[in-house]
């Protein structure tokens, strides 16, 4: 194993990089903080940037679904002692150098509040902005906002403006007018627009896949925009279908002038879809409903996409595929519940999925959102650590991996 001092980080790698000062190992265990271990990967098949958290990183030669359960083999017996401890405290990042602009991620500061920016001030931006103004104070510190319709702008600055604690001592993140040339001047970007949401008279069962290409068009927009200015925090995707807005914006900003894709826009790992917390959510619901409410909290799990393809868990511990399918089903068809009874169905969304679980990426928490695997956005619990992003590995029944593949596969063929 080779050790390095590079742009004042330490890092390691088992082939040989040329970035000079190399260091001993000795020199590389007093690093008490973050550390890097470099490798190269085909971009586009592999993530950009991972937590390392476990010694199976040092070797994987697959990004799949793989990556979401536990490892059956044992790895690492023949690493030192000061590495695995680093992996289990979560100290080490593992990045691909065959993205261009791997050396951006070296870059990044840590961050004791954000500045978030949303575009769209629809019923989901509105909402979205409501949660992060009642709940983000203790890591956000201020929130832009932009939409073309500039009343909605006026709107929001005053509605949310005047949402306050009676307590004089609360701190709330400030509300500002942000203009398009400042959009990424920030550490999140929120996409929350809004385009083709059918009316309530529309009977199409898949609601979020009717907005695709609206949304599309101008998700490829904000991505071009994020790549002319170098932006380097996170790309967040509220608008429907989140997993494969993600893909557009990925695809969109790492196309060059010729057209053809040489990754200097945003990383795989700056972008991230928040959809899947309301599935979860709803399905939780049901399961109350059926009795299983303590335990679908604890150890009920979703993965997959906002939509057709979702897979919800009922336990984790004991597993039912006959009761998970049912739930899986309910949480589906929550959607059309609201819509039957003559509303759109945007508040528990733009809540769950949105404000709850931005605020548990920015705090390092366990949440569901999207996140890049092996050329596909695919919702699963995860985590934001300074590392990287970690996912949620578990021991899972064959029956489960197989559903959670097929909606893998499926998604990956869009």
């Amino acid at each position: 194993m080779y050790f390095y001092r590079y742009m004042n980080k330490i890092i390691i790698s088992n082939s040989k990089y040329g970035l000079g000062n190399d260091i001993s190992e000795e020199d590389a265990m007093q690093e008490e903080g973050i550390i890097y271990y470099l490798t190269e990967n085909e971009p586009g098949k592999f993530n950009r940037a991972w937590c390392l958290s476990h010694t199976s990183f040092f070797d994987f030669t697959k990004e799949d679904i793989s990556l979401l359960t536990m490892p059956n083999a044992k790895y690492g017996n023949e690493l030192p002692q000061w590495l695995i401890e680093k992996i289990e405290c979560r100290q080490i990042m593992w990045i691909n150098t065959q993205y261009p602009n791997w050396q951006h991620i070296l870059e990044e500061k840590h961050r004791d509040k954000w500045r978030i920016n949303i575009v769209g001030l629809g019923d989901v931006g509105g909402i979205l902005l409501t949660g992060l103004r009642l709940m983000g104070g203790d890591v956000i510190e201020k929130i832009g906002i932009y939409d073309i319709d500039s009343n909605k702008v006026d709107r929001w600055l005053m509605e949310a403006g005047q949402i306050l604690y009676p307590d004089e001592n609360s701190i709330q993140p400030e509300v500002v007018y942000t203009d398009k040339d400042s959009l990424f001047d920030c550490d999140m970007f929120v996409f929350a627009v809004s385009a083709g949401v059918p009316p309530l008279s529309n009977s199409q069962s898949d609601v979020r896949m009717a907005q695709y290409e609206a949304n599309s068009k101008i998700i490829s927009e904000y991505a071009k925009l994020a790549r002319q200015g170098k932006f380097k925090g996170i790309f967040a995707v509220v608008s429907d279908p989140v997993d494969l807005l993600c893909k557009k914006a990925f695809i969109e900003s790492n196309i060059n002038s010729n057209g053809q894709m040489d990754y200097e826009g945003l990383g795989p790992d700056q972008i991230r879809g928040y959809g899947l917390g309301v599935m979860r959510a709803r399905a939780a619901y049901h399961a109350k409903k059926m009795g299983l409410g303590h335990s679908f909290e604890k150890y009920g799990r979703a993965y997959g996409p906002h939509g057709k393809g979702l897979v919800i868990a009922d336990n984790i511990k004991c597993y039912d595929n006959n009761t998970s399918i049912m739930l899986t089903g309910k949480a589906l068809n929550s959607n059309m519940e609201v819509r039957n009874v003559g509303f759109k169905p945007y508040i528990a969304p733009a809540l769950s999925s949105g404000a709850l679980s931005i605020l548990a990426t920015i705090r390092g928490q366990w949440h569901y959102s999207a996140v890049y695997l092996g050329g596909t956005y695919f919702g699963c619990r995860n985590r934001l650590n300074e590392s990287g992003t970690e996912l949620e590995r578990l021991n899972m029944p064959d029956d489960l991996i197989e559903r959670i593949k097929e909606s893998y596969n499926s998604l990956g063929g869009m």
